[in-house]
């Protein structure tokens, strides 16, 4: 249990970028440098997070955890994972923009945004090898990236993974004549009908101040499909009635600057809606987005194996495979690249990166000091 909090709690320190980002950085340290999982356990997990309603990237990190440790585990990745950004976003909240015109921080955050294209850089050509090896599952990948970049839509994304999954059903299946009864899917009935009883219970009114914010973002988590920036709309409008414009987009933009899942933004909304207690109104917020996610993920638990192992559902999730490295390749541009690099100094920082990398092999923490120290040399240039 601790070295998995451990773990989740280095990589929610510097997990800038997003949900791709973080699923990047999953991959390096899980599969690639601990080993804790296979590729074909890791495509499991990502494929059946992206089916989901919730916050994917922690999905997979909650996966993980319950892979490596139970359910403890689970519990473990979760709070290492969504920790620093909790305590940063409630502290931003407290403090407001007090942190904001900190030059030194402002240049340890813009080095970790370039870290993150490193991290995602590496992970795309890594899955792409993996779970891209035929013609089809490249074009499949191709035309998922160019289908996200020319039309950044939700509906798009959904629309992709499943016409992705249906062409895999059907091309992509092995023979019928291997052992595909073995394995079955299954569901959690009782994990199942708590969700559904909560999901029931968040549409009714509460007095309670504190049990509305709890309900009012479990209702949000329930209904949220794809994480990151796709929250943002149901968080507007749970809390027009209650807080201005201009606070809730400052709390976007927090939510973009800190580490971690971009779904803390909750903890910032809860702690500035809640009169009673704002600090358990934070952590209530932060805990009924998360939770809805995470129960669904546990419905599905007992089929992790079933789609690894299943000829059929090996098809489906190699189709789906093959569209999430082309989410990932969308979302490496935009908005990966995009907010990270603006100038020649900075595309500089990323290649020394990327030669540290794949040349000398660094693990997580060493790639961060060779990144902010070349970040920190590189800024002192004219560019």
């Amino acid at each position: 249990m601790f070295d998995v909090i451990k773990q989740f709690f280095i990589l929610g320190l510097m997990s800038f970028g997003g949900p791709a980002a973080h699923i990047g950085y999953f991959h390096k340290q899980f599969v690639i440098d601990q080993k804790w999982l296979s590729e074909e356990e890791f495509a499991s997990i990502v494929a059946i997070s992206h089916l989901l309603p919730g916050p994917g990237s922690s999905q997979v990190g909650f996966a993980i955890g319950y892979h490596r440790a139970g359910l403890i585990g689970a519990i473990s990745a979760f709070v290492g994972f969504t920790l620093p950004s909790f305590v940063l976003m409630i502290a931003l909240a407290y403090f407001g923009n007090a942190f904001n015109d900190n030059a030194i921080l402002n240049g340890v955050i813009h080095g970790l945004k370039l870290l993150a294209v490193i991290v995602v850089a590496d992970a795309i050509w890594g899955m792409f090898n993996n779970f891209c090896k035929n013609k089809l599952t490249q074009a499949l990948c191709i035309a998922t990236a160019i289908a996200i970049l020319l039309f950044q839509s939700i509906s798009v994304q959904m629309l992709a993974i499943v016409a992705t999954g249906i062409i895999g059903y059907r091309y992509l299946s092995e023979s019928k004549n291997t052992t595909q009864n073995q394995y079955k899917l299954a569901l959690n009935l009782p994990v199942l009908a708590v969700t559904t009883v909560l999901f029931g219970a968040s549409f009714l009114v509460y007095q309670q101040e504190l049990l509305s914010v709890f309900f009012s973002y479990f209702q949000a988590g329930s209904l949220v499909y794809g994480g990151g920036h796709v929250v943002l709309p149901l968080l507007q409008n749970l809390t027009q009635d209650v807080l201005d414009s201009d606070t809730f987009l400052t709390g976007y933009a927090l939510a973009q600057g800190v580490p971690g899942p971009m779904f803390t933004l909750a903890t910032f909304l809860g702690y500035n809606t809640t009169n009673e207690m704002p600090l358990l109104g934070a952590t209530l917020a932060t805990l009924g987005i998360f939770l809805p996610g995470f129960l669904l993920l546990c419905c599905f638990k007992s089929s992790w194996s079933a789609v690894s192992s299943n000829p059929t559902l090996k098809g489906i999730t190699a189709g789906i495979n093959a569209s999430v490295v082309g989410l990932l390749i969308a979302a490496f541009y935009q908005p990966i690249f995009t907010s990270a690099v603006s100038n020649a100094s900075d595309f500089a920082v990323i290649l020394v990166g990327l030669l540290a990398l794949k040349s000398q092999k660094l693990s997580i923490l060493k790639l961060i000091v060779v990144v902010l120290i070349s970040n920190f040399l590189l800024m002192q240039l004219p560019v």
